[in-house]
């Protein structure tokens, strides 16, 4: 019994004899939460960055639905080709009166009243240089190619691309 008590005492002098962390265990803590933290902020930047290229192809994917609304409204002639959109190169596309037919190719007309203000996420919530859509009807179907041009030279977009290739991969920025 006597020798059972002498153990324990051992044991609880050497339990205050190890109170805190050494410096070395210290330092290898702070080095494996500053590694975690590095990984964190580029997996993070990564994630913000391809949610603002979302956002342009979801932009560009509004401007295709806006266009068929307004193709379902006013039917474009067999053969015809027309430009829908907000802008075309920093100029707001104007809104036409009535549609009429034989008018110059191709025919433009203004979304503004199918689509709420957009902005490129990309280029700090400024406007987009150009953000149209031109509808070409064959034989009966209707075909949309998409321009969304942002106002910084460096940046990519969409240039004439077929609405079925709206891809975040395509998109490039500088």
């Amino acid at each position: 019994m006597l020798e059972r008590l002498k153990e324990i005492w051992l044991d609880a002098k050497q339990m205050r004899d190890e109170r805190g962390l050494t410096l070395i265990e210290l330092l290898v803590v702070v080095v494996i939460l500053g590694i975690i933290a590095a990984i964190a902020v580029v997996a993070i930047g990564g994630l913000i960055e391809n949610s603002r290229k979302d956002a342009v192809v979801s932009d560009a994917k509004q401007l295709v639905a806006a266009a068929k609304l307004y193709t379902s409204s006013n039917p474009i002639q067999p053969g015809e080709t027309i430009k829908l959109g907000i802008k075309d190169n920093g100029n707001d596309i104007k809104e036409k009166a009535a549609v009429t037919t034989g008018t110059a190719a191709p025919r433009e007309d203004s979304l503004a009243k199918y689509i709420d203000e957009m902005k490129d996420s990309l280029n700090s919530d400024k406007s987009y240089k150009s953000s149209y859509v031109v509808v070409k009807e064959s034989q009966g179907k209707y075909t949309y190619t998409v321009t969304l041009l942002s106002d910084k030279a460096s940046n990519t977009y969409f240039d004439g691309v077929a609405s079925s290739a709206l891809k975040r991969s395509t998109i490039e920025v500088n």
